[in-house]
């Protein structure tokens, strides 16, 4: 009767501890995990797991890992929201599989991702023929954003500015140089790129910008 017991309170003990940990960690669907969340929710099941059955070691002490974790990921986060070379390296960009109903064989394979899983998402995405897709991109989630022609009359264009650093790649996709991105920021009033969360290029020239909130 008292291993029950034990039991009992052991595996109640872990269910309020992840369920802690998992609300201290924000909120989040399950399909957009990032790599770094989803190694971390492994490793939480595996020290659960342990803490419940291993009766004989502190119950409190087989918990440590679990709050080691929780700093872990807070940790990560952070640097990921403050760094955008940190969120590249940490979480990786998202790839564009299919522009325009062609599909992009060589960021497939750079992806390790076969035409099955392709196929399969954009069935799921309502898209039973690959001429009507006009974008595909690849999450870092590993989830597909599927964009038909009548959803998505313009070119996508990656942002040129994120965290108040130009992105070059994205530049480069465009054809203008830092020169010209900043001299048709003056004519927003904007001289001071260091200020912009993101800034995004439209097919038209225009640009959108979201400005960093004042601490």
């Amino acid at each position: 009767m008292e291993e029950l017991i034990n039991l009992v309170v052991r595996t109640t003990g872990v269910y309020l501890a992840i369920y802690a940990v998992f609300r201290l960690m924000g909120k989040r669907e399950i399909g957009e995990l990032s790599i770094m969340d989803l190694i971390v929710f492994i490793m939480m099941a595996e020290v659960g797991v342990l803490s419940i059955e291993q009766t004989e070691e502190s119950f409190f002490l087989l918990l440590t890992p679990i709050f080691v974790l929780l700093i872990i990921q807070r940790l990560t986060a952070e640097v990921s929201f403050r760094s955008n070379k940190a969120r590249v390296l940490l979480d990786g960009t998202p790839s564009i599989i299919i522009r325009k109903g062609v599909i992009d064989e060589k960021e497939m394979k750079k992806q390790r991702y076969n035409m099955d899983d392709l196929l399969i998402q954009l069935r799921q995405a309502g898209a039973l023929e690959l001429k009507e897709v006009e974008l595909a991109i690849l999450e870092t989630n590993g989830k597909l954003s599927v964009f038909k022609q009548q959803d998505q009359p313009l070119n996508y264009f990656d942002p040129i500015i994120i965290d108040g650093q130009f992105q070059k790649e994205a530049l480069q996709q465009q054809g203008v140089t830092e020169n010209q991105v900043l001299n048709q920021l003056s004519h927003y009033g904007v001289y001071d790129i260091s200020k912009i969360t993101v800034a995004q290029m439209h097919e038209d020239g225009s640009i959108f910008l979201d400005f960093k909130e004042l601490d």
